[in-house]
């Protein structure tokens, strides 16, 4: 019976061990399958857009608040449908000839994530943009489905706060936050 007891609790640790390695898991998107939509209200009229997501790789513990990696968006794929305002967009607000990337690098995160079906939380991390860091928390849902995960979340950017440049002129004034959705599209894989 001794044996019996002590080889249960040799082998313990060896069943367990798979699930604590399906924790922790690494989100690879996909960037063809992702998209960065916006919204600018004006005076005159709003103006939507998209930007292309360039990479990003999330690695995240389910047992643990902790979650790392980095999300990359091309700030020079700025698209509104008007070359004009884009080019305006993309020169002289975001200034890509200095700053090509904005990007997203998630550190912690509240809530539970479960291992298929839906989940809701709250991720905080460093958003950069124009080249200076800002810590921002935004609410994300999240789907699973095997190793498909799709990841949404819906935010605010204070960009002239923030210290861009102001696009408004004289009779067409323009907000001074741009209301940002995101969706990314990946396979999820053990962490290595």
């Amino acid at each position: 019976m001794k044996h019996f007891a002590q080889t249960i609790l040799a082998a313990l640790p060896l069943v367990l061990l798979p699930t604590a390695f399906a924790q922790h898991q690494t989100f690879a998107i996909s960037p063809n399958d992702s998209q960065v939509t916006f919204f600018l209200g004006g005076s005159d009229h709003g103006t939507h857009g998209t930007f292309h997501v360039q990479s990003g790789t999330v690695d995240f513990d389910r047992t643990l608040p902790k979650i790392a990696g980095s999300i990359v968006v091309s700030a020079a794929s700025g698209d509104t449908g008007n070359k004009s305002r884009d080019h305006k967009m993309t020169t002289e607000v975001l200034d890509v000839a200095h700053f090509a990337d904005v990007t997203f690098a998630p550190q912690s995160y509240q809530g539970t994530i479960l291992a298929s079906g839906d989940s809701t939380i709250q991720v905080t991390g460093v958003f950069t943009l124009h080249g200076t860091p800002h810590t921002i928390t935004v609410p994300m849902q999240i789907h699973i489905e095997g190793a498909k995960c799709t990841a949404k979340a819906q935010f605010s950017v204070p960009y002239v706060k923030w210290g861009l440049k102001d696009p408004s002129i004289l009779f067409l004034k323009v907000a001074k936050e741009v209301d940002v959705n995101v969706t990314l599209v990946g396979q999820l894989n053990p962490a290595n």
